[in-house]
């Protein structure tokens, strides 16, 4: 049998997900008191941090009882013990390699100690400060990625997307002729459809685009649609527009680099989509610029947080200027907005709220935890429609890469359900200058 592990947990892990905890299996944990001093400093307010901050505290309070027993608790059955380390500054030769003394610091030092100290098993630090994990390995100290809810490989990431070539010219013949669709047995060609997949099927002279129906087992035709004076300029722009207004599908995922349509897509689908909706929501999450919290800007709350919602109000503009001043189209924007049928708002306060026949955008969802990407979607009630867009290669969270962040998360773990739809936004429309930035700085 394989020799039980012993891991020290940093902060940071707790902080992006206070169930951390379940899941090491059979192995031990050990949680550094100066962990516990970080969770005060995280302990009030209303962002997620601060309920994965109260959360783990209340869990750890429930399993310890009275008083915590030298050699820890139990976590749960076929797991592990659970133990607080407090001596982490007698004696650590580490003192004389970090002398500043700062939480990293005192976590390295309690870590480094225990694998002086405990010699029946191997003492691994688990953090997701890359630099915290180069100190710990630079003495000798293993150290991980929390990576449970973390995607294997960026080439396994779900695309949505199939190019089939060479199919028998009266297949495609077969989109653009009453009844629109293909029964799936009659490509063999295209194996094990997912619901909801997308297909650019061509030979040599023609093309077609069409999505698979999981229901009916069959691909059906993908027409280039307007919605609310928007058009599509590629296909995979088509196949996005048309999962936006497809009422069957609730939830939607849409990645691209910058200038690719995401947001701008997802407005115009939802504004399309009115009608079956009581609310439009725009939304995305505040990333504190350069570390400093939005309580460092000037101004009252609303002033905090405009400047972050300021690309979403630019999006709303683009489409208000697809018509004239005095056209309906353009007047019935500025009227949502004004009777609040159309909000744009930040993402703080979502928590244990309730959305009824809602469509919901969250914008630049990259940046979210797999743990908030949860809570947002257990708010949706009935008839609510939930669409994720972001760059999964342009993340901001300093804890978060291009497979740990909510939204790769999502996407590799809701393909395949008939309810989800997601498609990868290729070519950049912006403008010529913005796509040859994109491509070549």
């Amino acid at each position: 049998m394989p020799k039980k592990k012993l891991f020290v947990i940093d902060t940071n892990v707790i902080l992006h997900d206070s169930s951390c905890i379940m899941n090491f299996e059979e192995h031990d944990i050990a949680i550094p008191i100066t962990v516990l001093e970080e969770m005060d400093e995280f302990k009030r307010g209303n962002e997620m941090v601060n309920f994965h901050a109260r959360d783990f505290l209340r869990t750890l309070d429930e399993l310890t009882g009275d008083i915590w027993v030298e050699n820890g608790v139990t976590i749960g059955k076929g797991k592990g013990k659970i133990r607080i380390h407090v001596d982490h500054e007698n004696n650590n030769p580490l003192k004389d390699i970090f002398h500043e003394d700062i939480p990293d610091h005192r976590i390295l030092f309690s870590a480094y100690k225990l694998s002086q100290t405990v010699k029946d098993r191997e003492v691994i630090l688990v953090t997701k400060d890359t630099n915290l994990r180069m100190k710990a390995k630079s003495v000798g100290l293993p150290a991980q990625d929390y990576t449970t809810d973390k995607v294997e490989s960026i080439d396994k990431i779900y695309t949505g997307l199939r190019l089939i070539e060479e199919l028998p010219e009266n297949l495609i013949d077969a989109l653009y002729s009453e009844p629109y669709y293909i029964e799936a047995d009659e490509i063999p060609q295209i194996e094990n459809p997912l619901p909801n997949e997308n297909f650019i099927l061509r030979n040599n002279q023609k093309s077609g685009l069409a999505t698979f129906n999981a229901f009916e087992e069959r691909f059906e035709r993908v027409d280039k649609q307007t919605a609310y004076g928007i058009n599509p300029r590629n296909a995979e722009q088509s196949f996005a527009l048309q999962a936006l207004m497809a009422p069957k599908i609730p939830l939607i995922s849409i990645t691209g680099k910058a200038g690719t349509g995401k947001t701008i897509l997802a407005l115009a689908g939802a504004l399309h989509s009115r009608q079956n909706y009581r609310q439009i929501m725009l939304a995305r999450p505040i990333v504190p610029l350069s570390n400093r919290d939005i309580g460092y800007l000037p101004g009252d709350i609303d002033s905090k947080i405009t400047p972050y919602m300021q690309p979403l109000f630019d999006n709303l503009t683009v489409i208000k200027h697809q018509f004239k001043q005095n056209d309906k189209n353009f007047q019935r924007v500025n009227e949502m907005v004004e009777s609040e049928k159309l909000v744009i708002t930040p993402l703080a306060y979502i928590r244990g709220r309730s959305y009824q026949k809602v469509y919901f955008i969250v914008d630049e969802a990259q940046n979210l935890t797999p743990h908030e990407i949860k809570t947002i979607i257990t708010r949706a009630g009935e008839g609510t429609k939930f669409v994720f867009t972001g760059d999964i290669h342009q993340i901001d969270q300093p804890y978060l890469d291009s497979l740990s962040n909510g939204l790769t998360y999502l996407i590799n773990r809701m393909v395949g359900q008939s309810i989800f739809s997601h498609i990868n936004l290729e070519k950049g429309e912006r403008s010529p200058l913005a796509e040859l930035a994109s491509n070549l700085l």
